[in-house]
């Protein structure tokens, strides 16, 4: 790819500022690129294939400080499943939650007696605690995602950390400085700058508050089995990369990778230190990646080729980490 289409490509993430986690400015689609409104299914959407019968019906949901559903979802837009058709009715616009997210497959498949999600697009562990600000658009705003829960609660989904180090931050950065000629790896030049790696400490800082989280939560809910999700799969294991997707310099693709293996382990040793359980939606995303075919693929790129936010899972991805949810969830 030439420095004219990196600069073009760095461009459109700047102005959209939707890589892997802001996304608090779902509109019902007008900033898609592929064109496909946040109502209506489309190529990997959520409407079942002719002759195929329809999902089953998401159990009953209870508002939040009601005392807790049965099944409550936490987090980001990694578990909201922005912009990937149907947004749920009734729900902050600049959330979008979509029900065919992993929470919501995660409801139908375990048939849970009633269910409540608070994903929303954005979030950061400090929106567990506070309702979440920002660009609110039609429909409520947001609560504290904590409201929630309750003691009749037994499982919790918690998919959170993302935005806490700075996703949106780490692509947009990575993508604008891809062209450079001046060094191989400018990603990995621009955060690790007098010798300290910014984002090892904003991972390690974040520990902390994954700590306070799962706290809170079996505060709020003792009986509730929780269960925190980690993040898939975005760079392939090996090769190049595909700039014609996600635009970053090749030796900085290793640098990215580690960044992503940090921030998961570090999730994973945060769960088994705060009584939860890691769930591993990376090990099943390896070949499922940006680079992959439609089909194929469970994140999009900087242009999506199905419906979902850019650098985000899309349909696909939410029944594979779904799938990795179900599987830890029916665990004895």
């Amino acid at each position: 790819m030439g420095h004219g289409r990196r600069r073009t490509a760095a461009a459109a993430l700047t102005a959209a500022i939707l890589a892997l986690a802001a996304c608090s400015s779902d509109d019902g689609g007008s900033d898609d690129p592929t064109g496909t409104p946040a109502n209506s299914a489309g190529a990997g959407g959520a409407a079942a294939p002719p002759g195929n019968p329809a999902p089953a019906a998401v159990p009953p949901q209870a508002a939040p400080g009601t005392g807790g559903s049965y099944y409550v979802a936490l987090g980001d837009s990694y578990a909201a499943g922005v912009r990937i058709p149907e947004t749920v009715a009734g729900t902050p616009e600049m959330c979008s939650r979509s029900n065919s997210n992993y929470p919501h497959i995660t409801a139908r498949k375990l048939a849970v007696p009633t269910f409540t999600d608070v994903t929303c697009g954005g979030a950061t562990t400090g929106d567990l605690t506070t309702a979440q600000t920002g660009r609110v658009g039609n429909g409520p705003a947001p609560t504290a995602q904590f409201d929630a829960l309750g003691p009749q609660t037994k499982l919790v989904t918690l998919g959170i950390g993302g935005n806490d180090i700075g996703f949106s931050e780490i692509v947009t950065t990575c993508v604008l400085n891809s062209g450079s000629t001046t060094s191989p790896t400018p990603c990995k030049d621009k955060f690790t700058e007098n010798g300290q790696d910014v984002l090892s400490q904003r991972i390690g800082a974040t520990g902390s508050k994954i700590d306070a989280a799962l706290r809170t939560i079996r505060e709020k809910s003792p009986g509730a089995r929780i269960l925190l999700v980690g993040y898939p799969a975005i760079l392939p294991e090996t090769g190049n990369g595909c700039p014609a997707q996600l635009p970053l310099a090749v030796g900085d693709l290793g640098y990215l990778r580690g960044v992503l293996d940090s921030l998961n382990t570090m999730l994973a040793e945060r769960a088994a230190a705060g009584n939860a359980t890691y769930v591993d939606t990376y090990t099943s995303a390896v070949g499922h990646d940006v680079c992959t075919p439609v089909g194929t693929k469970w994140v999009e790129g900087l242009n999506p080729q199905s419906p979902a936010a850019q650098v985000h899972p899309n349909a696909l991805g939410h029944e594979g980490m779904a799938a990795a949810v179900i599987a830890v969830a029916r665990q004895t």
